[in-house]
């Protein structure tokens, strides 16, 4: 397929995959291109030409792709062809080139493959399919191949993860050293757990204090100090997808020290700051944030002390505990309001607040049901995924898929009792005399409550030190 018309404007797109590959050079890709452009009269600006050495398996993961396909969109439109050595170099992925081309022929852009010249019509569009879906297996193939070799690789005692904190790694399989500047962080996190027995939450704060970082550069937070305690590198046990076999690599924790510290975290005798039940709201969640950080103060706590924490000091990012009881931060905020009730005459903004009408609560519900199940959609492209390159065995892919299917069951049932009418809720007061009333009426759910709030108030910050709430309130 040629390009017929002459003096056109194109564009080139080179890529090398990370693995080694059958495959030219990226000087000698663009030779090539810039050859076929020259014999049929394109001009290749030197901006339009994007190379990037990346796997071909997804155009999300190209920043070089999406600036061409960006370009080409574009209103101006600056060129009318794409020109690549092979099309397997813009998409190993059948259905992302089949989108990407529709895409650019909707523009009048062309992909061009300068080694697999097309006839026209409907026949050099069935070998263009041909090639994709040749391209695309070849990928799939090739994916298969390199975990076989990862898997003899691990199976003949070979290095090949990424080295963990405090570790370098060498290559070619050998045994990873050790780096004394990040061993300091290693070593001082096994010394606060093992002798001084503190929490991994508080040990993460003050490995922060200490301006310590993570592998990758990170602050600590419970979850990393718990990685690190856990891994069984550090007493010589190197583990990959299962299978583990004792390294060579210079260690400097025992065995029985790494499987008495692993016996005291299996019996959950270890202390950790109160973290609130995942997804449980209040009424005031997301409206109280911590006056020290901004970050809102996570509702939970046990059933008999319901409190608000701040989640950074939760998992250590914090170093000063802020929380407040539930029974102090409602009867506080309540009484804000009666105060303000008293002194600003009148303040019944409840009439002009959009919110209030049942319709309105209605659709943000709604909103909230679609996009769970646009997010659970995603997760099980996500297992599915796991499962086709490996990653799941069919019996973990068969439980995660049932899982997300319970999960979608529910959301679903929710979002069609919104569609059904129900009994009219009490109206809202029409004065803030009656405020309380209104956050004591049973027939009003939390959810409804906090919109409410979130109407009139920007937020309450809670400032431990003072023991004072701060309002910032809309008044119009």
């Amino acid at each position: 397929m040629e390009l017929q018309c002459e003096h056109s404007v194109g564009a080139l797109y080179i890529r090398v995959s990370t693995h080694s590959q059958d495959e030219l050079s990226p000087d000698a890709q663009k030779r090539l291109c810039l050859e076929y452009a020259r014999t049929n009269h394109i001009h290749i600006p030197e901006d339009f030409i994007f190379t990037e050495s990346i796997s071909g398996r997804s155009a999300q993961k190209r920043p070089e792709f999406q600036k061409m396909i960006a370009l080409a969109k574009s209103s101006s439109h600056p060129f009318s062809v794409i020109l690549v050595w092979k099309f397997s170099r813009f998409a190993r992925n059948q259905e992302e080139s089949i989108v990407y081309k529709s895409m650019l022929k909707k523009d009048k852009v062309e992909v061009i493959s300068v080694s697999e010249p097309l006839s026209d019509g409907p026949f050099g569009t069935l070998i263009e399919r041909i090639i994709e879906w040749m391209d695309e297996y070849y990928s799939i193939r090739l994916s298969g191949e390199v975990k076989r070799g990862m898997k003899e690789k691990a199976l003949r005692q070979g290095y090949q993860t990424c080295p963990c904190l405090g570790y370098n790694a060498v290559g070619k399989g050998k045994p990873f050293v050790i780096n004394e500047k990040e061993f300091e962080a290693v070593s001082f996190i096994m010394e606060q757990f093992d002798t001084c027995h503190l929490s991994p939450a508080h040990i993460a704060q003050l490995c922060n204090n200490l301006s310590y970082r993570t592998k990758r550069g990170n602050p600590f937070d419970r979850r990393s100090v718990m990685r690190i305690l856990e891994n069984p590198f550090y007493a010589g046990t190197v583990t990959w997808n299962g299978i583990s076999f004792e390294g060579s690599h210079e260690t400097r924790l025992s065995k029985e020290q790494y499987e008495n510290r692993m016996k005291i975290l299996q019996s959950g005798k270890i202390s950790y700051y109160p973290t609130p039940a995942s997804g449980e709201k209040h009424c005031l969640s997301g409206i109280l944030k911590c006056s020290l950080c901004h970050a809102a103060l996570a509702f939970g706590g046990s059933k008999n002390c319901r409190i608000f924490t701040c989640w950074k000091y939760a998992k250590g990012l914090h170093t000063t505990p802020v929380n407040i009881s539930l029974k102090k931060a409602e009867s506080s905020v309540f009484s804000y309001f009666q105060w303000v009730s008293e002194i600003i005459e009148p303040f019944s903004f409840y009439e002009s607040c959009p919110l209030t009408n049942t319709s309105c609560f209605k659709f943000q519900e709604e909103t909230s049901l679609k996009q769970q199940l646009e997010n659970l959609a995603l997760r099980e492209r996500r297992i599915k995924d796991a499962y086709e390159n490996g990653i799941d065995t069919l019996s973990e892919y068969r439980e995660n898929k049932l899982r997300i299917q319970e999960q979608k069951h529910e959301l679903e049932n929710k979002l069609h009792h919104l569609t059904i009418p129900a009994s009219r809720p009490p109206s809202l007061p029409s004065s803030l005399a009656s405020f309380d009333e209104l956050f004591q009426n049973p027939q009003f759910s939390n959810e409804k409550k906090r919109l409410f709030l979130q109407s009139f108030i920007d937020e309450i910050l809670f400032d431990k030190a003072s023991n004072t709430l701060y309002f910032d309130i809309f008044i119009s």
